[in-house]
């Protein structure tokens, strides 16, 4: 399962609007590719359909579809956003990381 915090839910939902998705009925497509200086890095954007090798979540509202193969990666991270002086963006909590980099973008296992 993947958890979005309630900050992270409002600028979903407005980033959604934004880009004409709506988030009651269209996917957060959140998953995990090959790159980045730690080796894995996340992917996120939105959906407006379901593939066959999807898992869907719902939490706090917010509609997640996540691929088989990245779902192993993702199991039980929290998707937060930060908007402090450190910079803004989303923030993946993921508590399989053992190393992550220091923009929080690439992890490994």
């Amino acid at each position: 399962m993947i958890k979005v915090s309630d900050t992270a839910k409002k600028k979903i939902i407005d980033l959604m609007t934004d880009d004409g998705f709506d988030a009651a009925n269209d996917y957060v497509r959140v998953g995990v590719k090959s790159g980045g200086c730690s080796g894995l890095s996340y992917d996120l954007k939105f959906d407006k359909t379901k593939g066959e090798d999807d898992k869907i979540f719902v939490d706090n509202d917010i509609q997640i579809a996540v691929e088989k193969k990245s779902f192993l990666y993702l199991a039980g991270t929290i998707l937060e956003f930060s908007g402090g002086l450190n910079g803004k963006g989303f923030v993946f909590n993921n508590p399989n990381a053992s190393r992550t980099c220091g923009c929080g973008e690439s992890f490994s296992l």
